[in-house]
């Protein structure tokens, strides 16, 4: 399903990100400067028309809009893309916390790189159905003998060693379908990323991170939610509606066309009541030969409020049916385009009773500044990641090939691995 990328010069790379969304795609190309600092030189985005609610549905739509993005992005880096990035979604998407406990047999029970790979291959035998497949095994804690809260054990002397990891997984068959739409496109799919763990790496800080927040990223299909607590992700989970649906309701309760409604929507929409002028109106295209008419800004308001209010209520439900609100203390953080609806974050505050702001990817530099924008929260924060893995030259391996060397019992790269990861997530 994957090809192996190659493993480029960093003075000479670049590093693509892909997000292949339901409202759009996005590519963002960054590279590093002479003084070895990534920065983001090109950006692309058209429109998606090939996915619903974050699964593709029509493969050469999807790879037509990836070929586009890509393309727009290549042109205003002006160099080319051969492989990239991609982040992946969709309902399908779950995550589960787990446990691993090892003995110790590093010399002079001294905890070694093969005692946290075996901890971690511990933790990650989990059963599951044979249509999933393992994204992300994330560390999250160890443990040493009893003592709690170790974020690195290497070095430390004990006899049993425990890993608290997180790990993500999703359908086979979109991974390989998302795979295929790029290499179809004519790229190369370096990885698969999920898509709220890159926004979380564009728009989090540590601080938010450790206190414990949660991100929710607001797409056009799905709405994606990522909690973490104490530094590392804890809790995934998609809800199956997003923009696409006030849209929607835009359409039919204002009888306007799916053209007409996004557009209002984007020019004239606003989600919180408390925010309009009762004495503002707005013009309302007609359909089919019929003149426009002129409604109050407040009819349009309290139709996207209440599907907003619907659509952050499920999130909090979601949460707290898992019994994980209380972790949440560092506030709620909204990106992704739906995010940018006026209103947004105020309406939210008022339905989590949190703190709430809207997360742009922080500056990287580079000839541009488009890229800072919820919008690209995705593709920036697979850019970041990507860098991460090219920078240690250790890719992270498809989740299939990886379930075979842990079988044959042969991985000489995994101990390498457990420190990247730390220099990724802590």
């Amino acid at each position: 399903m994957y090809i192996e990328p190659r493993r480029p010069f960093l003075g000479d790379s670049i590093i693509v990100g892909l997000d292949i969304g339901t409202a759009k795609t996005c590519a963002v190309i960054g590279e590093y400067n002479d003084a070895g600092v990534l920065e983001i030189t090109g950006v692309g985005t058209v429109p998606s028309t090939g996915l619903r609610k974050g699964v593709v549905v029509n493969i050469e739509a999807t790879l037509q809009s990836v070929a586009k993005a890509i393309e727009a992005a290549e042109l205003m880096s002006g160099r080319e893309v051969k492989e990239c990035f991609v982040g992946v979604a969709g309902s399908n998407i779950e995550g589960i916390n787990s446990r691993g406990v090892v003995a110790v047999t590093g010399k002079n029970r001294e905890i070694s790189h093969d005692d946290m790979s075996r901890v971690i291959e511990a933790a990650r035998a989990v059963v599951i159905p044979m249509d999933r497949e393992i994204l992300h095994v994330i560390p999250q804690s160890y443990i040493v003998d009893d003592q709690k809260g170790i974020r690195n054990p290497l070095d430390m002397i004990g006899v049993r060693l425990e890993a608290e990891v997180h790990i993500i997984t999703g359908s086979v068959t979109t991974a390989q379908n998302l795979v295929r739409c790029v290499n179809r496109a004519g790229f190369k799919a370096s990885g698969l990323i999920l898509q709220s763990l890159a926004a979380s790496r564009a728009v989090l800080s540590n601080d938010e991170k450790e206190l414990g927040c949660l991100l929710v990223d607001l797409g056009g299909g799905t709405t994606d939610v990522l909690m973490y607590v104490d530094g590392a992700p804890y809790y995934t989970t998609v809800i199956g509606a997003g923009g696409a649906q006030v849209t929607n309701d835009i359409s039919i309760i204002l009888n306007v066309p799916m053209e007409a409604a996004e557009r209002l929507k984007k020019e004239s929409g606003i989600c919180y009541l408390a925010h309009v002028d009762p004495e503002e109106r707005i013009i309302v295209p007609g359909v089919g030969g019929r003149a426009p008419r002129e409604i109050q800004r407040g009819e349009l308001a309290s139709v996207m409020q209440a599907r907003m209010e619907e659509l952050f209520a499920m999130v909090k439900e979601r949460v707290e049916s898992m019994g994980y609100w209380r972790y949440v203390k560092g506030g709620v953080i909204l990106t992704g385009g739906g995010s940018l609806t006026q209103g947004a974050a105020d309406l939210a505050s008022k339905v989590f009773g949190l703190p709430v702001r809207v997360g742009s990817p922080a500056s990287l530099g580079g000839l541009i500044e488009e890229y800072r924008n919820p919008v690209y929260a995705t593709a920036v924060g697979l850019v970041q990641i990507g860098a991460e893995r090219l920078v240690h030259h250790e890719p992270e391996e498809p989740a299939h090939k990886a379930e075979k060397v842990r079988k044959s019992g042969r991985d000489s790269g995994l101990g390498r691995r457990i420190a990247d990861w730390f220099k990724e997530f802590f």
